[in-house]
């Protein structure tokens, strides 16, 4: 039986290298996007909070950036955000892709998981849909290999293969616990962060390798129209040089649209409404290893 003596709740972190596929795991859990995506190294960059509720329990899935050996100011302060986190969540989850082959960048990770000695560890292997049968069972192998664990769940995030079991597993390993918030909560992030975020999506889209970084979404405005039913929203796109500030724009301001184009068809979805874009594109220059910038933009 499931009494309120037996619901467990609390925190769980997924972490790993960049890009393993822990924005689209928490998303897939949760059952609604709540972090965005993108094939770019380092696309989350703050602690987003997805709440999964399942039979007996409720999971806080606390979503970080990659952990990583940082270059810039921005990379140390992502890096001090994941640090934190893992310091207070009652579960580690280590996602490793089932296709890659485990590499510096895990076992650098797997270290990293005795700095947090309070919190239980799971190996996620991802990607399961992308690899072979022997190839999955190859890895589980050698994540096996890498520490004791007290799980170890292959899953597919893109099939949704094996994410009832990756739950269950995960809130059998939660303290005891009434739930943490409302039944009807998906996330703790409010209105205008998950806009934003979902802008910078929109802007990640082909962009070339050197620019993601260098990209930060501030909301000026979130207006309501109420006599035409619609949201105005007024936001900015930071970069860090003149030439990336041409990039972002196009040829006659025509990427500068597309990127309007999908952020407003996603947040439209988000909010349910109609809504109305302006995109201005700055340039904050350095602003990924200045102090003060990273302060008014959000970091």
């Amino acid at each position: 039986m499931t009494s309120e003596q037996n619901f467990r709740a609390g925190f769980v972190s997924f972490v790993g290298r960049p890009n393993v596929g822990k924005s689209t795991l928490t998303n897939a859990l949760v059952g609604e996007k709540v972090a965005i995506t993108s094939s770019k190294p380092q696309t989350t960059r703050r602690a987003i909070r997805g709440i999964v509720h399942a039979p007996g329990g409720q999971l806080i899935i606390v979503d970080t950036p990659g952990m990583h050996r940082p270059r810039t100011l921005l990379g140390e302060r992502l890096n001090t955000i994941v640090q934190d986190t893992l310091g207070e969540v009652d579960v580690i989850g280590l996602c490793i892709p089932a296709n890659e082959k485990i590499g510096p960048g895990d076992r650098y990770i797997t270290e990293q998981l005795d700095s947090f000695p309070r919190a239980k560890k799971v190996a996620i292997v991802t990607k399961i849909d992308a690899s072979t049968r022997p190839g999955v069972a190859e890895q589980l192998q050698a994540v096996s290999d890498l520490r004791a664990w007290d799980a170890i769940i292959p899953i597919s995030s893109f099939d949704k293969v094996q994410l009832d079991i990756l739950t269950t597993e995960l809130v059998k390993l939660m303290p005891v616990s009434e739930a943490l918030y409302p039944e009807d909560a998906v996330t703790d992030e409010s209105t205008e962060a998950r806009v934003s975020e979902l802008i910078r999506e929109a802007v990640l889209e082909g962009v070339t390798d050197e620019l993601p970084h260098s990209i930060a979404v501030t909301i000026d405005d979130m207006i309501e129209r109420e006599d035409k039913n619609l949201l105005e929203v007024y936001a900015n796109l930071f970069v860090e040089r003149d030439s990336q500030k041409g990039i972002i724009i196009g040829h006659q301001g025509q990427r500068l649209q597309e990127v309007g184009a999908r952020a407003r068809v996603e947040i439209e979805k988000l909010l349910g409404r109609q809504v109305f874009l302006s995109l201005r594109v700055k340039v904050a220059k350095e602003w990924q290893r200045d102090a003060k910038q990273l302060g008014r933009l959000g970091f």
